[in-house]
């Protein structure tokens, strides 16, 4: 098992949220070395010969479903002490297009809270690729409840 620290953990997050994701690529992980990759259909994981999947010693990082970032959006803005802001932000992630909504919504009429969203996604994103690792037996279970205690939800306005 590599120590956390190997791992590129805002690259497999990144992996992880990947909403694009079709049959003509895949991010992979190396388990010995925990470098990531990219495969292609057609470019392999060089981008010049086509391999197949099953041939390669790698794991397939495989994304979540987007509502479980969704609910990263959700949690973010019951902690928003500003209650017209949380209320208006809880609309705009409803429905269709949500995830822009509460980018725009942001931007436009609460900048004040970019950073503290910034820092709680992120925070979000790291301990969902450190469950991933410790899913994938890539870490061991210490290790994750170490870094868990050590990257709390971050407190928001």
């Amino acid at each position: 098992m590599l120590e956390i620290e190997r791992f590129d953990l805002d690259g497999i997050a990144s992996a992880l949220s990947d909403q694009n994701l079709d049959d003509e690529y895949r991010h992979l992980i190396d388990p010995e070395t925990g470098k990531i990759g990219l495969w292609t259909r057609e470019g392999g994981i060089d981008g010049k010969k086509s391999v197949d999947l099953d041939d390669l010693d790698v794991l397939v990082i495989r994304p979540l479903p987007s509502y479980v970032w969704q609910q990263d959006m959700a949690d973010f803005i019951d902690l928003v002490s500003d209650n017209r802001a949380a209320q208006r932000l809880a609309r705009a992630i409803r429905g269709r297009g949500g995830f822009r909504r509460f980018k725009d919504e942001l931007n436009e009429e609460y900048p004040h809270l970019l950073q503290p969203w910034y820092g709680f996604r992120d925070t979000r994103a790291a301990r969902r690729a450190v469950e991933w690792l410790r899913d994938e037996s890539l870490i061991d279970d210490a290790a994750a409840k170490r870094f868990f205690a050590e990257h709390p939800d971050p407190s928001v306005p």
